[in-house]
């Protein structure tokens, strides 16, 4: 046999060899296996936990001098981008994985953009062949069904990454009644000056439309203050997340020396109970009497009605596909290609997770020089509450619902129109430019997420066009 057809036959068995071999290691996991098993083996096969945990068990070459450097930069991105510890742990336990989490890896997989390809083409067992990315699409549908049932969506959108905002939520009335008095009373201010409603005006779609709110005796909060619509569905409240619940949240406020400046909620009561008709009413609902519990408690259940259902995106999928324009549902198919729907997901599309503000681009450095904004308490976000370092600039994502009517935007309130909040959004969360054209369909996509309160679209008075309505 000549020379060269010995190097052909040779190069032909290496690479029936190397297809032998590809084939071994990257098989899909049995089908007999639970459907979280099969699930948690690609994801162990992807080796996502290399890079998206906060310490990673690395092969040994990961200290090689030319590889080690290059480990490491993907470490430190992936983990700054996506903590999967979490979802391994729900997975183990049959248990519900963060609808967030859900939405990401579910992007990501079906757009095919991890694992990385310069990590399987060096762990051949890392890549998601059709068969896997089947089965992990799959999974993920039948997950979301289980856990996230989309019961007043249409057929076609029931594993859309959103759900329709409900009718309502079981509620006392009589609690109800007592919280909204309490939501609009001065008297929980040390002057008897700032209510609930002053910074989250029913009005003014839960918001007060200011950078920053005014607090007691003219001074100014530290941080945007977000809308009280739809807030019963956030996982935590306030955006650093330091109140579990509505209840939580409402016993803030009051003692702020910033914000309404009681010195207790002792003193509170005490300027309730000499209401002898409030008192009486209260007394009716809450036996135990005023005090910090019952006050909060009624403040909560009052916010638990402050839903707006049937936007025009609500209606459409409910099966409405009148509801929205042509360019509204263009809109739609964009927000999701930019991954807009991997962090504003659910029910209130937000308020699911904390985020990294700036996570393709330093959102703070350029705003300290674009906007000679130096950094301040309230950026430090999630950290503040942690004091991990990872949680340093995370913020509880907003809510996109009603959001063309509670500018201006993001915790810092200093995006002063819905276009340039979308715009800043592609930059500094995803990494890319977003043309006008696209910005302007995205823009008429939010615009579709105004609902309906008590029955009526919801209205902001200081929004021009509805001033003179």
């Amino acid at each position: 046999m000549k020379k060269s057809s010995k190097i052909i036959v040779a190069g032909a068995v290496a690479v029936v060899g190397l297809a032998i071999t590809y084939r071994a290691v990257n098989q899909a996991p049995d089908p007999s296996l639970p459907a979280n098993e099969q699930m948690t083996k690609i994801l162990d096969d992807g080796g996502c936990a290399f890079c998206h945990t906060a310490k990673p068990d690395l092969p040994f070459y990961a200290t090689w001098p030319v590889a080690s450097s290059m480990i490491k930069a993907h470490v430190d991105e992936g983990y700054k981008m996506f903590d999967i510890e979490p979802m391994m742990k729900a997975l183990a336990a049959s248990e519900a994985v963060n609808e967030v989490d859900l939405a990401k890896v579910e992007k990501c997989i079906a757009d095919g953009t991890m694992p990385l390809a310069s990590y399987y083409l060096a762990h051949w067992g890392a890549q998601l062949t059709a068969s896997k990315t089947d089965i992990a699409l799959d999974w993920v549908k039948l997950h979301r069904a289980q856990f996230y049932p989309n019961n007043l969506a249409a057929e076609e959108f029931k594993n859309e990454p959103v759900r329709p905002i409900p009718d309502s939520v079981a509620v006392d009335p009589a609690k109800v009644e007592l919280g909204k008095a309490l939501y609009h009373d001065n008297r929980l201010s040390g002057d008897n000056t700032v209510s609930c409603a002053s910074c989250h005006a029913i009005n003014m779609a839960g918001v007060d439309n200011h950078q920053f709110s005014d607090g007691i005796g003219g001074q100014f909060g530290g941080i945007n203050a977000p809308t009280s619509f739809n807030a019963v569905f956030n996982f935590v409240q306030f955006w650093d997340g330091r109140a579990a619940t509505l209840a939580d949240q409402a016993a803030g406020p009051p003692l702020n020396p910033v914000e309404m400046g009681s010195k207790s909620f002792e003193e509170i009561a005490a300027k309730l109970a000499a209401d002898a008709n409030f008192n009486k009413r209260f007394l009716a609902v809450y036996p135990e009497g005023l005090n910090e519990k019952t006050i909060t408690d009624a403040i909560a259940e009052y916010e638990k009605t402050l839903l707006t259902p049937n936007s025009p995106f609500d209606q459409y999928l409910k099966g409405n596909k009148s509801a929205m324009t042509a360019d509204q549902i263009e809109g739609y198919a964009l927000f999701k290609d930019y991954k807009c729907a991997t962090c504003h997901v659910g029910v209130i599309m937000g308020g699911q997770s904390y985020e990294l503000m700036g996570q393709r681009a330093n959102y703070f450095q350029d705003r300290e020089v674009n906007a000679k904004s130096g950094l301040t308490d309230a950026d430090n976000g999630r950290w503040a509450q942690t004091r991990v370092e990872r949680d340093r600039y995370r913020f509880k994502t907003p809510t996109l619902r009603n959001v063309a009517l509670t500018w201006p935007y993001y915790h810092d309130g200093s995006v002063p129109t819905l276009e340039k909040a979308i715009d800043m959004m592609a930059e500094y969360q995803v990494g890319r430019k977003m043309p006008e054209t696209k910005v302007a369909k995205v823009k008429t996509f939010l615009d579709a997420l105004t609902g309906q309160y008590q029955g009526k679209t919801l209205t902001n008075i200081n929004k021009p066009e509805q001033k003179a309505e």
